[in-house]
């Protein structure tokens, strides 16, 4: 386990933040009979859960910025250190009562990605990391897998949704992945889906047209559990959109893949 100031701060937020989020999900199942639906619903609760984390994390750490899924980017007094927050990825699962979502924030400290949190509220699974203090789910130290040969291994990946573009390109890397690995899985959150990377449920994982949010969290979470995080368009970490990671054969073959699709 962590035992960090940072790490405190961090956790106490979340927690706060699980705690509205969860009601609300209990509240979703009802909502599904309503014309309207539970949409309106479930962005208020994830403005109200964004709130409630940047309250929590500008109390104790003044001056430091944020990235956020819905208030944009927040400059702070400290332009070493800002939030990367994502009150509620996972939302289309949320909004249709699936119990796969998750609250992930992470800090970016001079250009780095140095600690991460993605809390599974649902399933109650806390996945923490912090540079050079490693990985943990639930007080259990996280490793990547150890597998070896594509043909064994399960890949996660995230598919554009209506309205991005990529998708010839999306199914023709899908068509590359499925004939040299065992499996893909799309669950429909990439914080998650990365944390079960880092935990060695998943051999690697890609998406492309990601938000830093999405995977701040799960980069720290994968290289603090020995494996390898990378980006598909070139750009550092901090400021990419394709991203890649895995442990470091499945992640080697997995881009190799990648590449033979164009």
């Amino acid at each position: 386990m962590i035992r960090s100031p940072l790490m405190t701060v961090m956790t106490d937020a979340v927690m706060k933040a699980s705690r509205s989020l969860k009601r609300d999900f209990g509240e979703i199942e009802n909502l599904q009979v309503l014309a309207k639906g539970p949409g309106d619903f479930v962005s208020k609760a994830d403005h109200k859960a964004e709130s409630i984390l940047r309250e929590s994390l500008e109390k104790a750490r003044p001056g430091y910025g944020f990235v956020m899924e819905e208030s944009g980017v927040v400059h702070g007094t400290d332009e070493s250190n800002r939030w990367h927050i994502d009150p509620l990825d996972g939302t289309h699962n949320f909004l249709r009562g699936i119990p796969h979502w998750n609250i992930s924030v992470a800090l970016e400290r001079d250009n780095q990605f140095v600690a991460g949190i993605v809390y599974d509220a649902a399933k109650d699974e806390l996945f923490i990391a912090e540079k050079g203090k490693g990985a943990y789910v639930n007080n259990r130290r996280m490793r990547v897998s150890g597998r070896r040969e594509p043909t064994d291994m399960l890949i996660g990946m995230g598919v554009p949704h209506i309205g991005k573009g990529g998708h010839p390109l999306f199914l023709r890397e899908l068509g590359a992945v499925m004939t040299r690995f065992a499996n893909v899985r799309r669950m429909g959150s990439a914080a998650l889906d990365i944390a079960y990377v880092a935990a060695g449920r998943m051999d690697a994982y890609w998406e492309r047209g990601l938000n830093t949010w999405d995977f701040a969290a799960g980069a720290v979470m994968i290289r603090e559990a020995g494996g390898t995080f990378g980006t598909l368009d070139g750009k550092q970490p901090t400021s990419a959109k394709d991203i890649i990671c895995g442990n470091e054969v499945g992640e080697q073959a997995l881009r190799a893949a990648l590449k033979t699709a164009g």
